[in-house]
């Protein structure tokens, strides 16, 4: 999941990887040249690092808007294929509420299941699309796999917020924020079914910058 760059994130963007824990997170504030009114959004790169300072790819990334009500998604659809008896994307971010569709273009048969409590269901053996999507009603991780093959696994992370995305292979992903006092959320596959970290996120009026994120075991 990377293209060099910064990648900018669409509020229903699909979003894994590197081990650890949210440790520390510091600003660095740029100009942006004009100045820009109080509470108008501005795009912010967020830079994911290792304790090495080595780019983290493939981190999911999201940002909670203080202030803002949490709102399930109206009507938003979101798809996790599976070809080549694997699921692709192997991570898909979601916001809550979302109805996520599991087409299997495969010429065999898959039973896609998620035990997680974030979603418990079963799509017991089909081909093609089922009829109903899953809808994805609270946040959190769900693991899923198949009941027929057991190297087919992913992860889907569902977030009350439509503001998310994925790191490129640079560990960047550039996210329009307004000012304020946020929340900032990063999840990681090895932390398995556990809830994304969560920290403190200020962002400055007037200025667009990077927010450093750092992952330590």
């Amino acid at each position: 999941m990377g293209t060099p760059g910064a990648r900018r994130a669409s509020p229903r963007q699909a979003w894994t990887s590197a081990p650890g824990r949210l440790a520390a997170l510091a600003i660095a504030l740029g100009s942006a040249g004009a100045s820009q009114a109080a509470g108008q959004a501005t795009d912010w790169t967020l830079q994911v690092r290792d304790a090495a300072g080595a780019p983290v790819p493939n981190a999911a990334v999201a940002v909670e808007l203080k202030g803002q009500p949490v709102r399930p998604a109206t009507g938003a659809a979101a798809t996790m294929p599976q070809r080549d008896r694997q699921f692709q994307p192997q991570l898909l971010v979601v916001q809550t509420g979302t109805a996520v569709n599991f087409p299997n273009f495969d010429t065999v048969r898959h039973h896609v299941y998620s035990f997680s409590p974030t979603k418990k269901f079963e799509l017991k053996l089909y081909s093609g699309t089922p009829a109903e999507p899953v809808v994805f009603d609270k946040p959190g991780v769900a693991q899923l796999g198949c009941n027929i093959h057991d190297r087919m696994s992913a992860h889907i992370v569902v977030v009350d917020t439509p503001l998310f995305g994925i790191t490129d292979a640079k560990g960047e992903v550039t996210l329009n924020l307004p000012p304020g006092e946020h929340r900032l959320r990063l999840w990681a596959t090895r932390m398995g079914n556990a809830a994304p970290s969560s920290q403190p996120l200020v962002v400055a009026a007037g200025a667009a910058g990077v927010l450093k994120v750092e992952l330590k075991d």
